[in-house]
C-alpha cells in the first residue's frame, strides 16, 4: 500500500540540533513556524512541532521561529518566536509522541535571539540582555569553563587555541590549518579564490567505531586495518575540508593535546575527486550509526546525510562515503502556507498555490516517489501546469491577464474566472478550459515550440436551463496516453436542484458542447463535487451537524437511480475530493478530512457478504507526524498521492525499486488491492461458480472444478504455486442444455457395454476427486481468494457434487433450489463447527426468498420435499420448515397438511420435556384437539395439566366452549404467550385472529400462511388472500424484495403483476403501502426468473406485453452491469449476446409450422419464427400456453380487426409507441385464445 516516500517540509537555513535517544538520533531545525524532527541516518520525518500548539494565537502569524535549543538528557526541545518561548518534551506514555511541556512570555521588546538549555536550566539571550530560567526547582547554577575551541573563520582557516600553561585564563594560537597546508601549492592555488569549509571529526565518536572494528577484526584483516590502527594508536585528530568543487581533503593533526607545542604536527591523509558536494556546506556533524562499524555524517546546507565507513573512508576508497538522503537548498518562498494543489491531467506535474498568491511547480519521477521543483511565480490566483510540470500559466483576477511563463512571456485577456484547468491535448499544443463567473466556458489553445502562442478557440455557455451550482472538469486520469479528448466527457455541471449533466465537445452541428447524460440526485446544498474518468460523481452535501457523501454512476434509468454509495459523516467534515483510476479504468476516490484521507474503492457485489458498494481500502493519517491540518490533496501519476498541510507537502506512493523483482506474496499494491476487490474474477471464484450453477451451466462448473483439481495436483508434484489456466470466454457462451441433451441421448441409445457414455469429464468428476480437492482446500489457501471466499468455494464444490448425483430426476428450478438449500446447510454446518469459515460468516436463519421461488416454480416438488427433509436429518420442525420456505413453495394443500402433522409431532418430540403446548398450534390447525387432549394426559409433570385436561374434554363444536377458548386466547395474549394464544384462537374457530397473532405479535408471516392454508384446505381461501394482500405484498414493497412480491402476485392469480414487478415496480399497483423502498436491481437472477415467467401463462404474457421493449432492453443492460459489478464479465457478455426480446407466439396450441394443422413454414424473419424463451432454447418448441384468463368476461374482438402498419425501418421509437405495439400483439394472442378454448389436439412437439 501507499507509504510516505518524500516530505517537502522546508529546509534548514543554518545549523542543526541533535537529540540522542536509545533507538535513534534525531536532528532538528526550524522552518517557518514549525520545528522539524528527522532521523539523522536517513532524514525520514518523525514529527513536525508547530509553534501554535503552545501559543494558539500565532496560528495565522507569518513570523518564523528565530532559534531552537535541545537537551538530550531531559529530552526537551525549546523554540522561540519573537518574545515567546515554547518547550516540548518526549511523552513517557506514548512512544515517539512530543507534548507541549511549558511556555514563557518575555516583556515586550525583548525579542529572543539565542537559546540554550542544559540540566533544567534555560538560558535566553535577547536584544536587550541575557537571562537564565530554571525549569527544575532547587538546582544550583553550574560553572562553565572553556577547555579549547576550533572556530571556523571567514577565511576558511581553522585555528586551534589552547590555554597558556601558567595563565590558563589566556589562550594562545597553537596551530592553523589552511588550504596551503593541506594541499600542494599548485593545487591550493587553483582553489584559493573559491570558498571551502573545514570541520573537526569528533575524536571520541570516531574512536568508538575504530575500537569496535579493530576488536572484531580477524587476523588476516590486519593489512586492511593498518591505517585505522595507526589513527587509533597515535590519537590523531581528524579534520575534513570540503573544497569549492566538492572534493574532500582529510587532514590529521597529531599531539594536539600534548606538551610542548613543538610536538604538534599535521599531514594530509587523502584527497578525493569531486563527487557528491556541489558546494561546501556551512555545517557538518559526525554522529553514531545503528551499525557499530559505521558513522553518520550530516551536512547543512543543503541538508544531506551520509553513511561513512571509516575503514574505507580513511583508506581513500570511493565507497567510503555513501549518500543516504538529501534535500535541495532552502527556498524561503516554500515557507508560506499552501492553499491549493493543481496537477496536470496525467498527474506528472503539480503546481502549488501558496497563501501569499505565490507558488511553484514540480514534476514527479522515479515512478511516483520523488518530486523535483521546476519553477516559481508570484502574484497569481489561478494557475495551470503544462508540459508535465515543466511549464505553467497564471491568471490574476485584478488584471484579467492570463500569462504563459515562457521566453518571451505570452498573455491573453480573459474575464473574471471561477476556475481554470487543463485537459489532455494533442501533441504540439496544450488546451486550457476557463470557467467564467457567468459560467461561460472558454477554450484556450496554447501552442508549443520556440514561439508559443495563446488563443481563444471558443467562448460559449453550456445550454443549461438555469445557472448551475458547479461546473467541474471530468477527471482524465484514466485516459492514459490518449491525448485526444474529443470523444470523452469533459465537463460536469451540477444544478441547484441536484441534477448532474455530463458534457462532451460537439464537432458536428456547430455547437460547442453537447450533453451526453443526466442523473437526478434529488439533493441540494452541495459543498463539493468531483467526477472521475469513468463518470462516477462524488457529491458532498453540507448539513448543519454533518456532511453527506454520495457516489453516483452516470447511468440513470427506471432500473438504476445512479446512487451507488451513501455515507453520513457525523464527526468529521469533508474538506476535499479527488479521483484516480487504475490501468483497467477502475475508479479510486480520496476523501480528505482535516487530519486524514480515506481512500475508497468500488467493491465487488456478492451473494456471500452484504456490504456497501464502496468501501475503505486505505487510510493516510498525517496526525502522527504533524499538527497541521490538510489544506489539499491530489492523486499523481503511478498511483502516488500528494498531501499538503501547512507549509509542507507529503508524497505517498509504492516503494520504488530500481531493479524490479518478483512481488512478495505479503506485499499488495493499492492498484492490486482494488483489482482484487472489484476486478474480473478467476474462474474458480465461488461467486462465478454460484452464478454458473444458477444459470444452468453445471457442465461448465464441473469443468472448472476438474481444472482446479488438476492445477493443484501439478502444484503438489513440484510447481511453486498453483498456476491457473483460465477458460476461454467462448466456453461461457455455450449452452449447457444442448450438451446435456446430447449426453442423455448417448446414455439412452449409445451406451457402451459397461454402461458409460464415454464423456471424460463425466468420468473425471467424481466423489473421489471432490474429496481430494476439498481436503487440499481445507489446509491450503488459493491465490486471489480470501478465507471467506475459499470457505464458500469448498461449500459450492461439495454442493455441486451432491446435486450432480441427483440432477437427472430434477428440473432446472429444482436444481437451483437444491444448490441453494445444500449450500445453506453445509455453510451453517461449517459455521457451527468453526472450521475454515471466518467469524463474520455467521449462520444464516433462512434461505433467501429467491431460492424459495425456484422451488415454487419447480415441477419436482415431491423430490425437493424429500431432499429438504433429509437435509434436516429426517425431522422437520417448524424452524426448519420456515428456514426452507416450505409453506411458501409447497403448492399442494394436502401435502402441506401432511407435513404440518409431521411438524407437530416433531415439535412435541423435540427435547425431553414432551410439552403439549409446543405442538398445540399445529394440531389445532389440523382440527385434532382430541389428540392434544391425549398428549396432556401424559404430561403429569406440567402444572397446567389438570386445567387443560378439563378444558379440552369439552365439545368445541358448541358456541359456549368456542367462546371460552377465545377468552382464554385473549388472556394468554395478556401474558405474552403468543403462540399458545394463537392455538386457542384456532380452537375457538377464529382463524383470522390466530393469523393476526402470527403476523403482529410473532412477526411470522410464513406461519400465518401455513395455518391459513391448512385450516382453509385451499390456496384460494379469503384469509390467505388477505395475508398476501395486506401483509406480504407491503413487506415486499417496503423491503424492495421483488421475489417475494412476484410470488404473492402469482398465488393471487395476478400473474401479470407477478411478471411486471420483476421489472416495473413503479407501475400503478392498486395497493396501499406506507413506504415503497427505492428498488435496486442488483440480482441477475431477476432476469432468469423473468425469462421463465414471461410466457408461462396468458396472464403472464399480458403482463409482459405491458412492459415496453425499451424498458426490457435497459433491464438487461442493468443485469449485465450487475454481472460486471460481481466480477462475472463473461456472464455479462453471455446475457447481452443471447437474450431474445421475442414476445409470446400467437399460436396457442400448435406451432404454425406443425404438419398437423397444415400450415406452411413462415418467413424466418417473421415474429412467428422467433423463439419464445431466450435463455432456454429447448423451451422454444412449446406449442401451448396456460390459459388463466376468464374469456367469457372479455368483450368480443371479432369485429375489431387490427389494421396493419408499414414498418418504419430502423427509426427510433418512443416508449409509448413500443408499448402500444406490444399490447396490440397481446390482443391478437387473447383473440386466438378466445376462439380456441377447446381441448388441444395431440402434438408430438409437446414432448420436447
Amino acid at each position: 500500500m501507499l507509504q510516505l516516500q518524500q516530505t517537502c517540509t522546508g529546509y534548514p537555513a543554518a545549523g542543526l540540533q541533535f537529540i540522542r535517544l536509545p533507538q535513534e538520533i534525531l536532528l532538528l531545525y526550524p522552518s517557518a513556524d514549525s520545528v522539524l524532527i528527522r532521523n539523522a541516518q536517513n532524514l525520514a520525518l518523525r514529527r513536525v512541532l508547530a509553534f501554535w500548539e503552545a501559543f494558539p494565537g500565532t496560528v495565522n502569524s507569518k513570523e518564523p521561529i528565530s532559534c531552537i535549543s535541545v537537551d538530550s538528557g531531559m529530552r526537551l526541545i525549546v523554540a522561540a518566536m519573537a518574545t515567546r518561548v515554547a518547550a516540548w518534551a518526549l511523552s513517557g506514555v506514548q512512544d515517539n509522541a512530543w507534548r507541549v511541556h511549558s511556555t514563557l512570555v518575555l516583556p515586550e521588546g525583548h525579542t529572543v535571539t539565542a537559546l540554550d538549555n542544559k540540566a533544567g536550566l534555560l538560558a535566553v539571550g535577547t536584544e536587550r540582555g541575557f537571562s537564565v530560567y530554571t525549569l527544575v526547582l532547587e538546582n544550583d547554577l553550574p560553572t562553565w569553563s572553556l577547555k579549547w575551541s576550533a572556530p571556523i573563520t571567514t577565511d576558511s582557516v581553522l585555528r586551534i587555541f589552547i590555554p597558556i600553561i601558567d595563565s590558563p585564563e589566556y589562550l594562545q594560537l597553537h596551530s592553523s590549518l589552511d588550504l596551503f597546508s593541506a594541499l600542494p601549492f599548485p593545487v591550493a592555488l587553483q582553489h584559493a579564490n573559491s570558498p571551502s569549509s573545514i570541520f573537526w571529526l569528533d575524536r571520541q565518536t570516531v574512536g568508538t567505531v575504530l575500537n569496535y572494528i579493530l576488536k572484531n577484526s580477524l587476523e588476516e584483516d590486519k593489512g586492511k586495518n593498518k591505517r585505522i590502527q595507526e589513527i587509533q594508536d597515535e590519537g590523531w585528530d581528524m579534520f575534513v575540508r570540503i573544497l569549492g568543487d566538492g572534493s574532500l581533503v582529510v587532514t590529521a593533526v597529531a599531539n594536539i593535546d600534548r606538551r610542548p607545542p613543538t610536538l604538534l604536527r599535521q599531514f594530509t591523509l587523502q584527497q578525493s575527486q569531486p563527487s557528491i558536494f556541489e558546494h561546501p556546506p556551512a555545517y557538518l556533524y559526525l554522529l553514531s550509526h545503528p551499525d557499530p562499524k559505521l558513522l553518520t555524517l550530516v551536512t547543512s546546507t543543503p541538508l544531506m546525510t551520509f553513511k561513512l565507513s571509516p575503514l574505507a573512508f580513511f583508506d581513500a576508497r570511493s565507497h567510503g562515503l555513501e549518500l543516504v538522503a538529501s534535500f535541495p537548498e532552502r527556498d524561503i518562498a516554500e515557507e508560506s502556507d499552501i492553499l491549493r494543489l493543481v496537477r496536470t491531467p496525467e498527474g506528472k506535474g503539480v503546481g502549488v498555490i501558496r497563501g501569499d498568491l505565490d507558488g511553484d511547480s514540480w514534476t514527479i519521477g522515479k515512478r511516483g516517489t520523488e518530486l523535483k521543483r521546476t519553477g516559481s511565480w508570484v502574484n497569481a490566483e489561478f494557475m495551470v501546469v503544462l508540459s508535465q510540470g515543466h511549464q505553467f500559466a497564471t491568471f490574476l483576477q485584478q488584471s484579467g491577464i492570463l500569462t504563459l511563463h515562457c521566453s518571451p512571456p505570452q498573455t491573453l485577456k480573459l474575464p473574471r474566472l471561477e476556475s481554470l484547468f487543463t485537459m489532455p491535448s494533442p501533441s504540439g499544443c496544450e488546451f486550457m478550459i476557463a470557467i467564467a463567473t457567468d459560467y461561460t466556458v472558454i477554450q484556450i489553445k496554447c501552442t508549443e515550440g520556440p514561439d508559443p502562442e495563446l488563443s481563444i478557440v471558443s467562448q460559449t455557455p453550456l445550454p443549461l436551463p438555469s445557472t448551475p451550482k458547479f461546473i467541474q472538469p471530468v477527471d482524465p486520469m484514466a485516459w492514459g496516453d490518449l491525448r485526444d479528448w474529443s470523444e470523452h466527457d469533459v465537463l460536469l455541471s451540477v444544478s441547484q436542484e441536484g441534477e448532474l449533466a455530463f458534457w462532451a465537445l460537439e464537432t458536428s452541428n456547430g455547437q460547442a458542447w453537447k450533453c451526453t447524460g443526466k442523473v437526478r440526485t434529488n439533493r441540494s446544498g452541495f459543498k463539493k463535487a468531483k467526477c472521475s474518468s469513468m463518470k462516477k460523481t462524488a457529491l458532498v452535501v453540507a448539513q448543519r451537524d454533518h456532511d453527506e457523501l454520495t457516489i453516483w454512476d452516470s447511468t440513470e434509468s427506471e432500473f438504476a437511480t445512479g446512487l451507488e454509495y451513501q455515507r453520513v459523516e457525523d464527526a468529521n467534515r469533508i474538506l476535499d475530493l479527488d479521483w484516480s483510476s487504475t490501468s483497467d479504468s477502475q475508479s479510486i476516490l480520496a476523501v480528505g478530512y482535516s487530519r486524514h484521507v480515506d481512500i475508497l474503492c468500488q467493491q465487488r457485489m456478492t451473494y456471500f457478504e452484504e456490504g456497501p458498494g464502496w468501501a475503505l481500502c486505505h487510510r493516510i493519517d498525517i496526525s502522527g507526524f504533524t499538527p497541521h491540518t490538510i489544506s489539499d490533496s491530489v492523486w499523481m501519476a503511478h498511483g502516488s498521492f500528494l498531501v499538503a498541510a501547512g507549509q509542507q507537502m507529503y508524497l505517498f506512493s509504492e516503494p520504488y525499486d530500481a531493479e524490479p523483482r518478483e512481488p512478495a506474496a505479503s506485499h499488495e499494491t493499492l492498484f492490486e488491492h482494488v483489482a482484487r476487490r472489484n476486478g474480473p474474477l478467476e474462474d474458480y471464484n465461488p461467486q462465478m461458480l454460484l452464478q454458473c450453477l444458477l444459470w444452468g451451466k453445471i457442465g461448465l462448473v464441473k469443468e472448472i472444478i476438474i481444472n482446479l483439481a488438476r492445477a493443484i495436483e501439478r502444484h503438489e508434484s513440484g510447481d511453486d504455486q498453483v498456476e491457473w489456466a483460465a477458460l476461454p470466454v467462448e466456453r461461457y457462451l455455450e449452452r449447457d442444455s444442448k450438451n446435456l441433451s446430447s449426453k442423455h441421448y448417448k446414455t439412452l441409445f449409445n451406451a457402451t457395454a459397461n454402461g458409460t457414455n464415454g464423456d471424460s469429464d463425466e468420468e473425471e468428476f467424481s466423489r473421489a476427486l471432490v474429496t481430494r480437492l476439498i481436503r487440499h482446500l481445507e489446509s491450503h489457501q488459493l491465490p486471489h481468494l480470501t478465507s471467506n471466499e475459499q470457505a464458500h468455494l469448498i461449500v459450492l464444490i461439495q454442493t455441486t457434487l451432491e446435486t450432480d448425483e441427483q440432477r437427472r430426476a430434477l428440473d432446472e428450478n429444482g436444481l437451483r433450489y437444491i444448490i441453494s438449500m445444500r449450500s445453506f446447510y453445509i455453510l451453517n454446518q461449517r459455521a457451527s463447527q468453526k472450521s475454515t469459515l471466518p467469524p463474520r460468516s455467521a449462520m444464516r436463519e433462512r434461505l433467501r426468498y429467491r431460492d424459495m421461488i425456484w422451488a415454487f416454480h419447480s415441477e419436482s416438488q415431491d423430490l425437493l420435499l424429500n431432499s429438504s427433509i433429509a437435509a434436516c436429518g429426517g425431522k422437520l420442525t417448524w424452524s426448519e420448515a420456515r428456514a426452507l420456505g416450505i409453506p411458501l413453495w409447497l403448492n399442494s394443500p394436502e401435502t402441506l397438511k401432511q407435513q404440518f402433522e409431521v411438524i407437530a409431532r416433531n415439535e412435541y418430540m423435540a427435547g425431553d420435556a414432551r410439552d403439549p403446548t409446543a405442538c398445540s398450534l399445529f394440531y389445532f390447525a389440523l382440527g385434532k384437539h382430541k389428540l392434544v387432549h391425549g398428549l396432556w394426559r401424559q404430561a403429569a409433570w406440567h402444572k397446567e395439566q389438570p386445567l387443560m385436561l378439563k378444558f379440552l374434554s369439552n365439545d368445541f363444536s358448541q358456541g359456549r366452549w368456542r367462546t371460552a377458548a377465545l377468552k382464554n386466547a385473549f388472556a394468554l395474549l395478556g401474558k405474552q404467550r403468543f403462540e399458545y394464544a394463537a392455538a386457542f384462537f384456532l380452537l375457538g374457530g377464529a382463524l383470522k385472529d390466530a393469523v393476526n397473532v402470527c403476523l403482529k405479535q410473532m412477526k411470522d408471516f410464513q406461519l400465518a400462511i401455513a395455518v391459513a392454508r391448512v385450516v382453509e384446505q385451499s390456496n384460494e381461501g379469503p384469509v390467505l388472500k388477505d395475508i398476501l394482500s395486506e401483509t406480504v405484498i407491503p413487506i415486499a414493497f417496503e423491503s424492495g424484495n421483488r421475489y417475494l412480491g412476484s410470488w404473492a402476485f402469482w398465488v393471487l392469480h395476478r400473474r401479470d403483476l407477478a411478471v411486471r414487478i420483476l421489472l416495473d415496480i413503479a407501475s400503478a399497483f392498486d395497493l396501499i403501502v406506507e413506504e415503497i423502498r427505492e428498488p435496486f436491481y442488483d440480482d441477475p437472477s431477476l432476469a432468469l426468473l423473468f425469462s421463465q415467467l414471461r410466457s408461462k401463462t396468458l396472464q403472464a404474457a399480458k403482463g409482459t406485453s405491458e412492459i415496453s421493449g425499451r424498458s426490457e432492453f435497459k433491464f438487461i443492460l442493468q443485469i449485465a452491469k450487475v454481472f460486471c459489478r460481481m466480477g462475472c464479465h463473461a456472464l455479462a457478455l453471455d446475457i447481452v449476446q443471447s437474450w431474445s426480446f421475442a414476445r409470446p407466439s400467437t399460436a396457442i396450441h400448435s406451432p404454425a409450422t406443425s404438419p398437423l394443422n397444415g400450415h406452411i413454414s413462415p418467413n424466418p424473419g417473421s415474429p412467428a419464427s422467433r423463439p419464445m424463451f431466450a435463455l432456454e432454447p429447448a423451451m422454444a418448441r412449446r406449442s401451448s400456453i396456460m390459459i388463466d384468463i376468464d374469456f367469457t368476461s372479455l368483450p368480443s374482438t371479432r369485429s375489431d380487426t387490427p389494421v396493419g402498419q408499414k414498418s418504419a425501418g430502423l427509426e427510433k421509437l418512443e416508449d409509448e409507441s413500443d408499448l402500444i405495439a406490444r399490447k396490440a400483439g397481446l390482443g391478437s394472442l387473447m383473440k386466438s385464445a378466445k376462439q380456441n378454448v377447446h381441448v388441444p389436439e395431440f402434438d408430438m412437439n409437446a414432448f420436447f
